[in-house]
């Protein structure tokens, strides 16, 4: 079946969606001996594929990984850190991070904790990382304070981060304390970088603890701290149901290579 060149690239551990187009910009890639362009189809049971000169062969597809891990306080989300901290990558078996080579898809604060997604298919990973995808992700997240009606109701319709309106998102009491915290139940439809935090700190109400519950139709539930699972055959169902129909426009080659 053809494909764009950059979701096989992707999906065959090349690299990331964006890598891939990248790649094809810089003439890297060649489709049965001729250069390709951005957005090109190919068929990888049929046509010949190299990247820098070298054939894609059908039995060097990895296998496709989709694990979910509750990411523990403290693990920072990275393949590799140069302050030698604890990775999520490090408390996977090391068969995923040398043979499978999955990485973690998006980020969690080293402070935050919960759901978070590992894979080696490219093309979900672009989906759910790019500034144009639309998968809610549910947080409950512990903030100081108790913020009112008109507060949540700012937060739901959008503030201003960085000279740009987020998006709207859901927000709601889930509970209250006598120390004056609030557990607020937040469902975002974009990833902005800590945008949970900065609301809060922005709106009066600092966030205290961060945990993130769900992406989509994944749920974290009673997945013990430290510890991951494969995903079922309806979480991967979701997850590249998502990325096929995820289309954003192909970059401007000219705009890319400036």
């Amino acid at each position: 079946m053809d494909e764009r060149l950059q979701k096989i690239l992707a999906q065959w551990g090349v690299a990331s969606r964006r890598g891939a187009e990248q790649m094809i910009l810089e003439g890297r890639v060649r489709l049965n001996g001729n250069a390709v362009q951005l957005g090109q189809k190919a068929d990888p049971e049929r046509d010949w594929i190299e990247v820098d000169g070298k054939l894609l062969q059908p039995e060097s597809r990895p296998q496709l990984i989709y694990l979910l891990l509750h990411k523990p306080a403290g693990v920072v989300t990275t393949c590799n850190d140069p302050q030698n901290r604890e990775t999520v990558l490090d408390l996977l078996p090391s068969q995923f991070r040398q043979d499978y080579k999955v990485y973690p898809v998006g980020r969690l604060d080293a402070d935050s904790t919960g759901a978070l997604l590992l894979t080696n298919d490219g093309n979900v990973t672009f989906c759910l990382t790019h500034p144009r995808h639309s998968v809610p992700k549910t947080y409950h997240v512990w903030v100081q304070g108790h913020p009112p009606e008109s507060v949540l109701e700012t937060w739901r319709q959008g503030v201003i981060l960085a000279d740009r309106l987020t998006l709207p998102a859901e927000v709601r009491v889930l509970e209250s304390d006598k120390e004056a915290q609030t557990l607020l139940e937040i469902v975002l439809r974009e990833g902005r970088n800590r945008q949970i935090r900065r609301i809060a700190t922005q709106l009066g109400f600092p966030v205290l603890q961060l945990h993130r519950v769900a992406i989509g139709s994944i749920y974290l539930q009673q997945l013990p701290s430290g510890q991951y699972r494969p995903l079922q055959g309806t979480e991967i169902d979701f997850l590249q149901t998502q990325a096929n129909q995820f289309q954003p426009e192909l970059p401007n080659p000219i705009a890319v290579g400036r």
